[in-house]
C-alpha cells in the first residue's frame, strides 16, 4: 500500500497553478522530488561539499563515503554483482552513447547487425544509427504488434547470427508497454549478440534485477525516479567493461599521465572522467532509500491500478483514442491518447488552465509516431503520488476541453 500522506513528502505538489491545485501527470518526463532527497542535497552542500577520492581532509572523506555509498545503493537496487559494474553518468542518454561509442566501435564490423524496435526513445536510436553509418553495419527494427507490444516470434525473426547488439527499452515512454527483456536477452545470446536494456521508464516503477534479466548493459536516469537531474547510471557486466576503452578522458579516470602515453584507473572510475557528479549521486542514493521504503512492488501495483482506472474512464469520452496495450498489467502507469480534431498541444494547454500538467508532442519517439500514424500525442503519466482523484480531474478536464473546442469550431 502507498501511504495516504505520500503527497505531503513532495513540497512542489502543495501549490496552485492557474488558480487550481496542481495535478502533476508528467512523471514520465521527470518525477517530482521528495523532501528526503531535497534535504540530502542541502545537507551535502551545507556540511560536506568537497571533491572526492583524492583529498585526505575530513570533508573530502565524508563526501567520498557518501558518493561511493550511493554506488553501493545502486548496485543493490538493480542487483548488480559488484560496484565495479556501476558507472555514474549524466543519465540514460549518456550511458547508451557510452556503450555505442565504447563497446560498439570496438566490436562492430561492416555487415554486422544492430537490432532495436520502433518504440525506442531517440536516445536508443540515434547512437546506433551513427554507429551503423560509421562501421557499415545494418540497423534493423523489430516489428510491433497492432497493440504496441513485441512478440517473441518477431524477435526471433529479426535477430540472426549476424546480429551483434540488441538494444530495447524495458518500458515504453509512449505506449507504457512492458517488454519481455529477459526473453529478448536469451534470444540475443543464443545468436551471439549482447543485450542492452534502456531502464529509464522501468527503474522508477518496478523491481529491477539485472542478473535475472541477464542483460549485458543497462542504463537509467535518476530524475525519473525521484533523484535530481543530471545523474544516471550505466550498468555493464564486468568483463565487458574491462575490455571497453573509455570515451571521456581526463580528471577522475586517470591513473598515470606521461607525455606520450597514459593509463586509466580500474573499474568503475575508468569511465568517470572529470569531476564526478557528487551531489547528484548522493541525491540518487537518497531517492533509492525513499523508493525502497515505499516499496517497488507497492508502486507497481498502485500504477497498474491507476492505468486501468484511467483507461476505463478515458474510454467513456467520445472521440478519444488510447494507444498501447489495453491490459493494465501489460503496461506501466502512463496513458497516451488523442482527442479527435483537437491537437495534443491544445489539449495540454486547456488542461493546464485547470492546473493539470500533461505532456504533448512526439515524446522523443518520432519513428513510433510515424508507426502510429500521428504527428503527436498527449500523455498522462502517473507515479506513487497520484491517485484516482487526479484521474477524475483529468477526465473532467478533457470533457471540458472537448466542449471548448467543439464550441470554437
Amino acid at each position: 500500500m502507498i501511504p495516504k500522506e505520500i503527497k505531503s513528502y513532495f513540497p512542489i505538489l502543495n501549490q496552485e497553478v492557474n488558480g487550481h491545485p496542481l495535478i502533476y501527470l508528467d512523471s514520465a518526463a521527470t518525477s517530482q522530488k521528495p523532501i528526503q532527497v531535497i534535504e540530502a542535497l542541502t545537507n551535502y552542500y551545507n556540511l560536506d561539499n568537497s571533491n572526492v577520492h583524492r583529498g585526505v581532509h575530513t570533508l573530502g572523506n565524508r563526501a567520498t563515503d557518501s558518493y561511493e555509498g550511493a554506488r553501493e545503493k545502486v548496485r543493490k537496487f538493480i542487483n548488480a554483482s559488484s560496484t565495479q559494474e556501476i558507472i555514474f553518468t549524466r543519465g540514460t542518454t549518456t550511458a547508451l552513447n557510452t556503450v555505442a561509442s565504447g563497446y560498439g566501435r570496438q566490436n562492430i564490423a561492416p555487415g554486422d547487425e544492430i537490432v532495436i524496435t520502433y518504440m525506442e526513445h531517440h536516445s536508443n536510436i540515434i547512437p546506433w544509427q551513427q554507429l551503423a553509418k560509421e562501421k557499415g553495419a545494418v540497423l534493423k527494427y523489430i516489428e510491433l504488434e497492432a497493440n504496441g507490444t513485441l512478440s517473441l516470434e518477431k524477435v526471433r525473426e529479426t535477430i540472426t547470427p549476424k546480429t551483434k547488439i540488441v538494444s530495447v527499452m524495458y518500458v515504453s515512454n509512449v505506449l507504457g508497454t512492458i517488454n519481455p527483456i529477459k526473453d529478448i536477452a536469451k534470444i540475443a545470446h543464443e545468436n551471439g549478440a549482447i543485450m542492452v536494456a534502456d531502464l529509464a521508464q522501468a527503474a522508477p516503477h518496478m523491481k529491477i534485477d539485472v542478473q535475472d534479466l541477464d542483460v549485458d548493459f543497462a542504463a537509467l536516469s535518476g530524475h525519473k525516479m525521484c533523484a535530481p537531474t543530471g545523474i544516471g547510471v550505466l550498468y555493464g557486466k564486468k568483463a565487458l567493461l574491462e575490455a571497453m576503452e573509455p570515451v571521456e578522458f581526463g580528471g577522475e579516470m586517470i591513473d598515470f599521465v606521461g607525455l606520450q602515453e597514459s593509463t586509466w584507473k580500474e573499474l568503475p572510475w575508468k569511465f568517470e572522467g572529470g569531476t564526478p557528479i557528487i551531489a547528484g549521486a548522493i541525491g540518487l542514493g537518497a531517492a533509492i532509500d525513499f523508493l525502497e521504503e515505499i516499496g517497488l512492488d507497492n508502486i507497481a501495483a498502485h500504477e497498474h491500478h491507476l492505468a486501468g482506472y484511467a483507461m476505463d474512464n478515458l474510454s467513456t469520452i467520445e472521440g478519444l483514442t488510447i494507444f498501447g496495450p489495453r491490459d493494465p498489467m501489460e503496461r506501466c502507469g502512463l496513458v497516451t491518447f488523442n482527442l479527435d480534431d483537437v491537437h495534443p498541444h491544445d489539449v495540454a494547454t486547456v488542461l493546464d488552465m485547470s492546473g493539470i500538467a500533461v505532456r504533448a508532442g512526439h515524446h522523443c519517439a518520432q519513428p513510433l509516431m510515424k508507426w502510429l500514424q500521428v504527428s503527436a500525442t498527449a500523455r498522462a503519466s502517473f507515479y506513487m503520488y497520484n491517485d484516482e482523484a487526479d484521474v477524475d480531474a483529468l477526465v473532467a478536464g478533457l470533457r471540458s476541453a472537448k466542449e471548448y473546442f467543439g464550441d470554437v469550431f
